[in-house]
């Protein structure tokens, strides 16, 4: 095996523009070398000290999280917890301890698979992936970097190097629930975020819900918006959960039926519905909303 560490992203991108897969925390990819899911690539390049990747900065339009901003950083940075709680919701779930103050937010997302659980926050926020390679840079929408599980659309001489979050409106609000069956080391059963906007009435007046764990990548539930604006909390809750899931479409295996979870698919989206509206009219609710609204394993 051939490993080089990088210190900038320069030298990054020439390592990978000569085949080196590039590695930070390393959590999913060498847990999964361990359990025989793929072999370890033959050249890896270190990024984890690499400069202008690693912090969170605030401008006027918004916030930049570097790619190798850690679980840990997102679920307690208040950079994060304000205005984009379904993310530090769904950083606090990731793994276990351990896992959380090594693995990164990038290395998670470019890891694609369908039950990671920042991807539903960062589909609901409309986040924006920035992507280099020695040729120049490019932006699309994360959701659009998802094309299967374990694949993305970036090609294998591009490093994602930060994501991009738009500047959240005032009574606005977000949450990240899922369905687990233990608290620590966990892959969500099915997951679900929701990101709204209130009326001064209390209605609703936008929002987005995005699904993990029953499509092969995260999916947006469709026509939220149009749907829910105008409506109660209650009634926009109960709208949701019904067309949440509708438009599932999971899989059986070992962990839950097809039919399980699209049935509980739909309870986590209007739970996490209520939560963000609960945030938006100012109600104080703990990181992560699981466990402060008492969802999931007890153990």
């Amino acid at each position: 095996m051939i490993f080089a560490s990088a210190a900038t992203i320069e030298e990054a991108l020439e390592a990978m523009a000569d085949g080196a897969t590039p590695i930070a925390g390393g959590t999913d990819l060498v847990v999964g070398a361990r359990q025989g899911k793929a072999p370890l690539p033959t050249s890896l390049v270190s990024i984890d000290r690499v400069s202008g990747m690693s912090g969170i900065v605030q401008a006027s339009d918004g916030t930049r999280v570097g790619a190798l901003v850690t679980h840990g950083a997102l679920m307690t940075d208040a950079r994060v917890v304000g205005p984009y709680t379904a993310l530090a919701d769904a950083a606090a779930l990731v793994g276990s301890p351990a896992t959380r103050y090594v693995g990164t937010l990038g290395g998670n997302i470019m890891n694609a698979s369908p039950a990671m659980d920042t991807g539903a926050p960062l589909v609901v926020f409309g986040a924006l992936a920035e992507l280099r390679c020695l040729s120049g840079a490019r932006t699309l929408p994360v959701a659009d970097l998802w094309t299967a599980p374990g694949v993305t659309s970036a090609r294998s001489d591009e490093l994602l190097v930060a994501v991009h979050l738009e500047l959240r409106p005032s009574r606005s609000g977000s949450a990240y629930v899922r369905l687990e069956y233990r608290r620590a080391m966990e892959i969500a059963v099915v997951g679900a975020a929701a990101s709204v906007v209130l009326e001064v009435d209390g209605t609703i007046a936008t929002g987005r819900v995005a699904l993990s764990a029953v499509a092969p990548t995260i999916i947006e539930v469709e026509g939220v918006a149009g749907m829910i604006s105008g409506l109660p909390v209650e009634e926009a809750g109960s709208l949701v959960q019904e067309v949440a899931s509708l438009q599932a479409v999971p899989i059986s295996d070992l962990r839950g039926s097809d039919r399980y979870r699209r049935h509980t698919v739909g309870v986590m989206a209007k739970r996490a519905l209520s939560a963000a509206a609960r945030r938006a009219a100012g109600e104080v609710i703990g990181v992560p909303v699981n466990r402060a609204i008492g969802v999931g394993s007890e153990s």
